[in-house]
C-alpha cells in the first residue's frame, strides 16, 4: 500500500540517538517527564541550527536526522513558527509520540553529525546509519 508522506526533520543529541539505533532506526523514544511535546521540524536548514547551536553544547555532539511520517497522521498537527521564517516545527503531545512511530514510513536516517569540530556528512544520504550510534 502505498500512503502519501511527509519529511520531517529531527535535531537531537547522542543519547537520543542511541535509543533511536536500538530500535533499528523505526522509532522514537518516549519523551521524558519534563519532555510533554515531541518536535520534529519542518527543514533541514533550521534541524541544523538547533544540532549546531543547541544540542553540541549540551551534550559534545548533535545531529540532524530525516524521516517520513504518513501525511494523513501529520494533517492533525498545524505547523508552528517559532522564530523566523524557517523555525517551523509540529508540536506532537508526547502522548501521541507512539502513534506518529506508528506511522513512520522507512528509516530514520542520520544526515548529518556535528562535534566542537564541525561537522560531518554521513554519506550517502538515505542509506547510511551511525554504527557506534
Amino acid at each position: 500500500m502505498t500512503f502519501t508522506t511527509v519529511t520531517l526533520f529531527r535535531p537531537t543529541g547522542p543519547q537520543e540517538l542511541a535509543l533511536v539505533a536500538q530500535s533499528g532506526y523505526r522509532r522514537w523514544p518516549p519523551r521524558l517527564p519534563d519532555q510533554p511535546i515531541f518536535y520534529p521540524v519542518t527543514n533541514e536548514q533550521y534541524a541544523v541550527e538547533i544540532a549546531r547551536d543547541w544540542n553540541v553544547p549540551a551534550s559534545g555532539e548533535g545531529f540532524v536526522t530525516r524521516f517520513e511520517v504518513r501525511k494523513d497522521f501529520m494533517d492533525r498537527y498545524p505547523v508552528q513558527q517559532v522564530g523566523g521564517t524557517r523555525h517551523t516545527e509540529w508540536w506532537i503531545p508526547a502522548e501521541d509520540l507512539e502513534a506518529l512511530n506508528d506511522r513512520i514510513v522507512g528509516m530514520i536516517v542520520v544526515l548529518t553529525r556535528f562535534d566542537r569540530d564541525g561537522a560531518y556528512p554521513i554519506a550517502p544520504p538515505g542509506q547510511a546509519q551511525l554504527d557506534n550510534a
